[in-house]
């Protein structure tokens, strides 16, 4: 899959140090011009669906059940690969140097109508429901959120895929919202 982009998360990470790594799948479901999106009520802030590739799980199997306990939606189809963003960070485990995430975006359709979600706690706290929002609409609100304090870490990734989709879905002028 081709790497949309690496992001360095801290400053001075030793990349070539003692890697710990974590594999994610992440849901670009299109609907005309609107995208369905987890939205946080807490922070205002729209990510794509999304989680942790398990042991012995395949992307699509992972995507299935994080699309389910994220949007209540159910995955019907996977699609092609978009690309991939790596990240590097300082890793929370004392033994590592460096923790390097690798994030896989596809292409998914999704049956009409959600669910029940199965949320995390932290998911929870946050607010995270499914929204079906204009791909404008989501930059803009994500741009606007990257000077408040502590914005979520997640968020320039985020806002880094949906500026590629708009660009090669949409057309480099995007879809113009009326402000």
């Amino acid at each position: 899959m081709k790497i949309l982009a690496e992001m360095y998360r801290s400053g001075k990470i030793n990349i070539q140090g003692k890697t710990i790594f974590r594999n994610a799948v992440r849901g670009v479901i299109l609907r005309g011009s609107d995208l369905l999106m987890i939205h946080s009520s807490v922070m205002g802030d729209y990510k794509f669906p999304r989680g942790g590739v398990q042991k012995g799980e395949s992307h699509e199997q992972a995507l299935a059940r994080e699309i389910e306990e994220e949007s209540g939606a159910l995955l019907d189809l996977l699609g092609e690969g978009l690309g991939a963003v790596i990240e590097y960070d300082i890793p929370m485990e004392t033994e590592y140097d460096v923790f390097k995430m690798t994030s896989y975006y596809y292409l998914c359709q999704v049956g009409a109508g959600f669910g029940q979600q199965r949320l995390d706690d932290y998911e929870k706290d946050l607010g995270f429901h499914p929204a079906w929002v204009n791909v404008d609409e989501a930059i803009f609100i994500n741009r606007s959120l990257l000077n408040i304090d502590n914005p979520p870490q997640w968020l320039k990734r985020e806002l880094l895929v949906l500026e590629y989709i708009r660009l090669n879905f949409f057309g480099s002028t995007g879809i113009h919202l009326a402000v």
